[in-house]
């Protein structure tokens, strides 16, 4: 199968598991795993952050940080299509008891008098504001980049007004291999901040979460209690070393291949909408002529080709290092028999 489903369903290859066979390991909850600790320094450097803390994933991250920025019945603030909204089963919620105000942005992307407008007013009526987050790149918009003075502006209205920033960074690689601004530019507004690994990185597991040194103390804490705390994790973060050495400057090659669907998908009839495919997720809506998303999908699995709906007429395509220019060929071959005619 050609899985376009997602950049999380990548698998580590045979030189990414070799290295976890080499990795010397410990108990990472006595901070004796020497290959945590490095990934965990080499992460918090390359977002220039004090510190860092080795979590499985990125939902963790997001969940953490938001536990340690605020306090039950505060506000969280963030765009409506976001990771944090709608794929964290109400973890903000569930986890830290806090509200969220969602901000109707464009392609995942708000702006600063976005965040002006939102921000409650003291009151013992109201939620108090806490915390903003941004996601980058942004996922459900098409893998949007951000312009980088957008997102300072962002974090410069949060702290203007006394907020915490956080940054889900789930793809915030993406965003530096495309627009060459380093990491840690990107993140230096945002008090917290995380790298996945399990996506177009290709590791099986893990995401770093970085700040200051006092934040991670805290985050730790979280960390052992809900569970996140491993033992010999240097296996795995191995895998996360290895991805950092071999497979960040490939992600061009997922953004060109992202590219190239996206221009193919312009010129089909049963088309209405292509997303800015900025790097490696290509969003579309097809017409009302067309087969239902749902429908489209199934003929595709038939084609030996997995892809996403997400709605009665869009489709999400994600490119990442286990699809090649023959898995693109296939599949914009099979979407031109399906959508290239008018209905």
């Amino acid at each position: 199968m050609h899985d376009f489903y997602s950049d999380t369903k990548t698998k580590p290859s045979r030189a990414m598991r070799e290295a976890a066979l080499e990795a010397v390991v410990g108990d990472e909850q006595k901070d004796e795993d020497p290959t945590t600790r490095e990934l965990c320094e080499r992460v918090a450097a390359l977002l220039g952050k004090e510190a860092a803390v080795f979590l499985p994933s990125g939902t963790m991250c997001n969940e953490i940080a938001i536990r340690v920025h605020t306090k039950p019945g505060d506000e969280v603030i963030c765009e409506r299509s976001c990771h944090l909204i709608n794929f964290e089963t109400g973890g903000p919620a569930a986890i830290s008891g806090v509200m969220i105000q969602p901000v109707d942005g464009e392609n995942g992307t708000f702006t600063a008098a976005q965040v002006r407008d939102v921000i409650r007013p003291a009151s013992r009526y109201y939620p108090e504001s806490r915390l903003v987050c941004v996601e980058q790149t942004a996922n459900m918009g098409g893998g949007t980049v951000w312009p980088l003075e957008q997102i300072n502006g962002v974090a410069n209205a949060a702290k203007e007004a006394g907020l915490a920033t956080h940054m889900d960074g789930a793809r915030l690689l993406n965003a530096v291999v495309k627009s060459g601004v380093p990491a840690a530019q990107w993140t230096e507004g945002y008090e917290s901040c995380w790298l996945d690994f399990t996506k177009g990185l290709g590791a099986p597991v893990g995401a770093v979460l970085a700040g200051s040194t006092e934040f991670v103390t805290q985050a730790w804490r979280i960390k052992q209690q809900i569970g996140g705390a491993m033992r010999q994790s240097g296996i795995v973060a191995a895998m996360c070393l290895y991805a950092l050495d071999n497979n960040v400057e490939r992600l061009a090659d997922d953004h060109e291949l992202a590219a190239r669907i996206a221009k193919t998908l312009t010129t089909f009839a049963q088309v209405d909408r292509v997303l800015p495919a900025d790097t490696n997720i290509v969003i579309f809506d097809v017409a009302d002529t067309a087969p239902m998303a749902s429908e489209i999908v199934e003929s595709l699995e038939k084609d030996g080709i997995l892809a996403g709906a997400f709605g009665d007429r869009r489709i999400r395509l994600v490119t990442h290092l286990d699809v090649d220019e023959d898995a693109g060929d296939a599949l914009c071959n099979s979407l031109t028999a399906l959508l290239s005619k008018g209905g």
